[in-house]
């Protein structure tokens, strides 16, 4: 175990670690309990935020919420004793109530004191002759580790749209993915919210609430879910520890979800039973209408076009005016962008003081200091919302720009496809893993739990290093080869690959064209056990120097 130097807390003097985390979302945080707390490894965690939280800390805009699965199972599965003790009140947990969670999780396993706030990693470069990563920090901080856990966020590279003239813009500008800590008023104002992703559906009803007025300027029509957000009973919390462990048990086996869902056939239904169903789910809300309809939804173009259809008659029938309901109807398969929920988005355009423009009709050509200019007009605003999203899945990675063997970047690595193994390594970064990382389930699996078994399986490599007096692993390029292949495989018998979004990098000027998602998320952990009890195979080994 590696000796650390006590002034290494400040970061201005070397200190030697065996790990070093990025990041203290829930992933990280977890990863720091485990290694340090049930491995007894000596740990230090870093974070450029000025606390815990990973993307709740920075996603503070008015209306964040967690999608699905929420409470309580968007939260560590691990300790029974913390599951009995927070109390959830929604269904649909909000921002700051994930937030004071993950607080709670780190007072209470005391991970605060390895872990250093508002201090960015600025270099990562691989020592071969010592096997050993050495780490620069933005204080001044030079310390090495043996091992590098990423815990860097798949949401984290805030995108900024390059429209000419947004930087002359001279009011309030705020990105939903960095939002102020300190509260932002919006009453009185003309607030313009560029996106209508998930953060710009979740905030623009809640904008619009108090703003003189909105003006929403639509890039893609979304297929919005009603969430039917409530509190949640006494009676509900009981019953979900009581049964805890069979609802984790289950959220293991169906891709993160924690009860069953439908494997009812559309050819066994009229379509006017089917229709029927449908209603059902609209009104129970949450992603039910996806999941629990009828299987091949994401795989049937007759039946994903049913269900797309469904939805955009519900918008029709929500949105009073004709010309604004048929700009919000989405054109793209449903489901194959990230799904979202929504408390009241399709009836904010009812209001007097939101107008919406479609940017595919109405394109914008320039700011001004006051203003945005379209094709077809001028619209004046005192405040920007930039609800355009992140550089996915990817783009925290590339931001950290690792260098591994023979000092080859991660961005020279990655400059035409993000090749990993197993969504979690890299071939030619040794003793480098990810959480979430390309190639692996990431949002499309519960992500506490799926950071959980992640970071047992970083686990078993550890332990299966130090058991063989192994110095070093790392995955050949053939098998970084065989999990693309697989990955792509897995996305090609479904609609998602036929849609233009961010979880093949479409959003992102420039970004390589690649399915970033592995589509079968109990699969996949199967897939991690098997590799670590067949004796890791795709890696190669070095002995310990």
């Amino acid at each position: 175990m590696a000796n650390t130097n006590s002034a290494a807390a400040s970061g201005t003097s070397s200190a030697e670690y065996d790990a070093i985390i990025i990041g203290s979302g829930f992933g990280g945080l977890y990863a720091l309990h485990r290694l340090r707390d049930e491995m007894g490894l000596s740990v230090r965690a870093f974070d450029g935020a000025g606390g815990v939280g990973g993307t709740w800390w920075y996603n503070r805009y008015p209306g964040a919420r967690v999608d699905a699965p929420s409470a309580p199972f968007y939260a560590y599965t691990f300790s029974k004793e913390l599951v009995d003790e927070w109390e959830w009140t929604e269904t649909q947990s909000a921002g700051p109530d994930v937030l004071a969670y993950l607080e709670h999780f780190a007072e209470r396993f005391d991970l605060l004191s390895d872990i250093q706030f508002e201090t960015w990693v600025t270099d990562a470069t691989y020592d071969e002759a010592t096997q050993r990563w050495m780490i620069e920090t933005d204080q001044g901080g030079r310390l090495s580790t043996r091992f590098l856990i990423c815990a860097t966020g798949a949401l984290f590279v805030a995108h900024k749209p390059d429209y000419p003239g947004i930087d002359d813009f001279a009011g309030e500008c705020h990105h939903t993915g960095r939002w102020p800590h300190e509260p932002v008023s919006f009453a009185g104002k003309r607030v313009g919210v560029i996106g209508t992703g998930s953060s710009g559906i979740q905030s623009i009803p809640e904008i619009a609430k108090e703003a003189a007025h909105v003006t929403v300027f639509q890039r893609t029509a979304q297929y919005a879910l009603p969430a039917r957000n409530r509190p949640l009973t006494t009676e509900e919390r009981t019953r979900y520890r009581e049964d805890w462990e069979n609802l984790r048990e289950s959220m293991n086996r169906r891709g993160g979800w924690p009860f069953k869902t439908s494997r009812l056939q559309a050819s066994d239904y009229t379509p006017e039973e089917r229709h029927e169903r449908y209603e059902l789910l609209w009104e129970e809300g949450g992603i039910h209408l996806a999941i629990n309809s009828y299987r091949g939804v994401l795989v049937d173009e007759e039946l994903n076009e049913e269900v797309s259809e469904f939805v955009r008659s519900k918008i029709r029938a929500i949105v009073r005016d004709p010309e604004t309901a048929r700009k919000l109807l989405p054109d793209y398969y449903f489901g194959t962008k990230r799904l979202i929920l929504d408390n009241g988005y399709f009836e904010t355009y009812n209001r007097d003081n939101v107008t919406l423009v479609d940017l595919r009709e109405d394109p914008i050509e320039a700011f001004t200091p006051s203003s945005v200019r379209t094709k077809l007009g001028e619209h004046p605003i005192d405040m920007l919302v930039l609800a355009t999203g992140f550089d996915a899945v990817s783009g925290s990675m590339l931001k950290l720009n690792p260098k591994g063997r023979g000092g080859v970047s991660l961005k020279e690595k990655w400059d035409t496809r993000f090749d990993t193994y197993l969504g979690m390594t890299i071939a030619g970064y040794p003793n480098l893993f990810m959480i979430h990382g390309p190639g692996s389930p990431g949002v499309l699996f519960t992500m506490p739990l799926g950071g959980e078994r992640q970071t047992a399986w970083i686990e078993s490599c550890i332990r299966h290093l130090d058991d063989a007096r192994l110095g070093a692993m790392e995955p050949t390029e053939e098998a970084e080869a065989s999990w693309d292949h697989e990955i792509s495989a897995l996305a090609e018998r479904t609609l998602y690959p036929r849609t233009d979004s961010w979880y093949t990098g479409a959003n992102i000027p420039g970004k390589p064209r690649q399915f970033l998602a592995h589509l079968r998320g109990s699969q996949y952990f199967e897939r991690l056990t098997e590799v670590a009890e067949g004796g890791f195979e795709g890696f190669v080994f070095e002995k310990k120097r």
